[in-house]
């Protein structure tokens, strides 16, 4: 499993060696490129968000855009690298002090709370990304992979300290319980999204969460 904080943008040394070289203003250009495109692809998809939608939502030109991404698949690599620094940084903030199931509640509320704003519409950024990229592009499925293996590692490690507190049964299984709520989770988002209904997404975490419920030390 992948450790917590290991998760590194997969790149190659030359991309590297550019990004390092940019001015501050080619940097800023190519953050605007990427937030727009980042914006884009999770309402409309990867797959029907164009590289013109992108440039006037940036408000770039063909010669900047050109400057900083040598095609599409560059540019969605670049958001799937953003987006799961973006998702990561967010559940390391919820997770990384996890220990006790009443902190489970509030991840899950917090989730829930955020994805209710929109109805539950585009369901979870990675989520989607992986539904479309997997099968597609093996850099952007390896990134996305790494981002979900760390998140499912910061819930084993909060349902690990639980366990060393003597909240959570010994027999109890960090990992696997951990896989149930990460499944649980990407399940319940796909149904919300489907639906334009958080409810789906609520009993998914509901059931699993009960299912960790079981293994608390009475």
């Amino acid at each position: 499993m992948i450790k917590q904080g290991s998760l590194s943008p997969v790149s190659t040394p030359e991309k590297a060696e550019a990004t390092r070289r940019l001015t501050p203003r080619g940097a800023a250009t190519r953050a605007r490129i990427v937030a727009a495109a980042l914006e884009l692809m999770y309402v409309k998809g990867v797959n029907a968000t164009t590289l013109d939608d992108v440039r006037a939502a940036s408000n770039t030109s063909k010669s900047q855009f050109y400057n900083h991404f040598t095609d599409k698949e560059d540019l969605v690599r670049a958001v799937v690298e953003a987006r799961a620094a973006q998702v990561l940084e967010r559940e390391r903030g919820y997770l990384l002090r996890l220990k006790s199931f009443r902190g489970l509640i509030r991840w899950r509320n917090a989730l829930v709370q955020r994805n209710a704003l929109q109805n539950g519409a585009y369901g979870c950024g990675l989520g989607s990304m992986a539904s479309e990229l997997a099968d597609q592009d093996e850099v952007a499925r390896s990134t996305l992979a790494e981002s979900f293996a760390e998140w499912e590692g910061l819930l084993a490690a909060g349902l690990r300290r639980m366990q060393e507190s003597g909240d959570l049964k010994q027999d109890a299984d960090p990992e696997k319980l951990a896989t149930g709520l990460m499944a649980a989770l990407q399940g319940g988002y796909l149904l919300a999204e489907t639906a334009h209904d958080i409810a789906p997404m609520e009993i998914a975490l509901d059931m699993a969460l009960d299912h960790v419920k079981s293994f608390l030390v009475p």
